[in-house]
Parts: C-alpha cells; sequence; structure tokens
C-alpha cells in the first residue's frame, strides 16, 4: 500500500469516527438499515427511527435513555445527545412493525425553537415533553391502523413509557430495562437536586392490570439500582420484576432481546385465545 493511500485510509477511518453525537446514532441507524424522520409534535419537532416492516396491526415503540443533560456535575450540556444507542440496536432484532420516538430537542434539535436547557434537565419527562411525545405516537398509531401498542423504555425512556402508557387505550405491553420509575427516590439515592417540573411514575395512579408489564433491572447498574426499580414494581399490579445479576446499565439488553420479544409474542397469543374462548361461550 503506497503512502499516499494509507493517509487516505486513516483519515477516511478518522473521519468516520467523528462528528455531533446526533450525526453518529444517524450512521448507527442507517447501518442498521433503519428509516430517519422528522415529524413535528405539539409543539416540539422529533426525529423518529423506522424499520421497513409493514403489516400487522400492532406497534412496537422504542425511547431511548437521557442521553448527556450535564456536560459535569456543575454545567449543563449544550447538547443532550449521547453517540450509543441502546435502543436502536434493539429495534434492529425486532421482526414487527417498529419506530424509535425521539424526544424533545434531542437528536440535533436542542437549538430548535422552544427548546431550553430545562427540556432536558429538571423538566426531562414533563407533561410538556410528553404531550408532544403522545402526539405524535397518536399520528402514528392513527395513520397506520394499529390496534395494539407495545412500549419498550431504556433508562429514562423507561421513565417516559409509564408516563405515555397511560395515554393510550392501544397499549397491552409494557417493558422497561434498567428504568427510573421513581425519580424522587432516584434523586434522593445521588444527592441529585429533584427534577422539579418532571411527572413521576410512582406518583401516579396505576397502570390498569390489563396493560402487562416487564421490568427488566441489572445487578451491577449504579445509576439506576436493581433494589428502586422493584421497590417501584412492588407498588403495580400485574408488574413483573426481572432481574439480571450479570448486567449493568448499558450492557448486556441485545443478548437477551430476541426472547424478550418472544415472550412479549406469546403472551399476546395467550391473551388472544383465551378472549376467543371467550367469545365462544
Amino acid at each position: 500500500m503506497s503512502f499516499r493511500l494509507l493517509v487516505s485510509v486513516f483519515v477516511a477511518l478518522l473521519l468516520a469516527g467523528c462528528g455531533t453525537p446526533a450525526e453518529r446514532v444517524d450512521r448507527l441507524a442507517d447501518r442498521l438499515g433503519l428509516v430517519r424522520e422528522t415529524q413535528a409534535g405539539q409543539p416540539f419537532q422529533h426525529v423518529v427511527y423506522r424499520n421497513r416492516i409493514r403489516g400487522g396491526d400492532v406497534l412496537h415503540v422504542y425511547l431511548g435513555g437521557d442521553g448527556r443533560p450535564w456536560a459535569r456535575v456543575d454545567r449543563i450540556a449544550d447538547d443532550p445527545d449521547s453517540p450509543r444507542s441502546v435502543m436502536l440496536d434493539l429495534m434492529a432484532l425486532d421482526t414487527r412493525p417498529s419506530l424509535y420516538l425521539g424526544r424533545p430537542c434531542y437528536h440535533g434539535l436542542a437549538k430548535s425553537p422552544r427548546c431550553t436547557p430545562w427540556h432536558w434537565t429538571m423538566g426531562r419527562y414533563s407533561s410538556a415533553v410528553v404531550d408532544s411525545m403522545a402526539s405524535v405516537l397518536r399520528e402514528r398509531l392513527d395513520s397506520g391502523g394499529y390496534k395494539h401498542l407495545v412500549l419498550i423504555g431504556h433508562s429514562g425512556g423507561g421513565t417516559l413509557a409509564m408516563l405515555l402508557a397511560a395515554r393510550f387505550v392501544e397499549t397491552d405491553t409494557l417493558v422497561t430495562l434498567a428504568a427510573n420509575l421513581d425519580i424522587d427516590a432516584w434523586a434522593d439515592l445521588h444527592g441529585y437536586s429533584p427534577l422539579a417540573g418532571s411527572l413521576n411514575p410512582a406518583g401516579q395512579a396505576p397502570l390498569t392490570p390489563a396493560i402487562r408489564q416487564f421490568h427488566l433491572a441489572a445487578g451491577r447498574d449504579r445509576q439506576v439500582p436493581a433494589g428502586l426499580i422493584a421497590q417501584a414494581v412492588s407498588q403495580w399490579p400485574n408488574a413483573r420484576f426481572i432481574l439480571f445479576d450479570g448486567f449493568d446499565h448499558a450492557c448486556c439488553w441485545r443478548r437477551i432481546w430476541p426472547a424478550m420479544l418472544a415472550c412479549i409474542e406469546r403472551r399476546r397469543t395467550e391473551v388472544q385465545s383465551a378472549s376467543f374462548r371467550g367469545m365462544d361461550q
């Protein structure tokens, strides 16, 4: 290999690792075969990634974590995006129509109209954030003719999944991974300021027992310890707590995801079979 060609290859490799966190996630989505779209919510703009699978009446919706709201302990980040995405990796394994619903002000939209740092710090789970995400999801459900909704959230995305679930009669399954289900207890544990302006799943009315809940926790998770998740889940009917001892906050959810998807499908088949039996009686 000539020196000039070697330099060109090195530069290309270097540039491949550069770019903003949002651009790096876009490249990941492209490699995974996902389609990126921007959709207007009320009132924010949202980035949505979807797979190319069509058909059926079930939609799987993936919700990502908080990213990097703080540059350091005493300074708010100018951009909350993370260069990694646990949920896009999981969604790429899904054989149902699926979409990743981005939050307001994330995925390169931090400087867009109406966005302020409050929306990714103290107000990250606020009514304004949840309302805008719900408006995008409602349009997707209606335009696609979906009758059943599966909400899947990692970390702070699990917090939002809990808050969204109650707003949609189509919700039949909720899955959270390493999710912050009691934001007040979480803030107390870490010595953080309370997330004033945010909604706390632990303080909301329990979800209807008709919604199947699976709350997955990691034994090595220091960000959202398994004990915090177990305590929140113990208060809710029809909610199942599942512990993975060897996992941490980000690793190794992909390893168990095909089995989790199979579990969701199996439970839906059982529920549908029970409904048919009830109609026959």
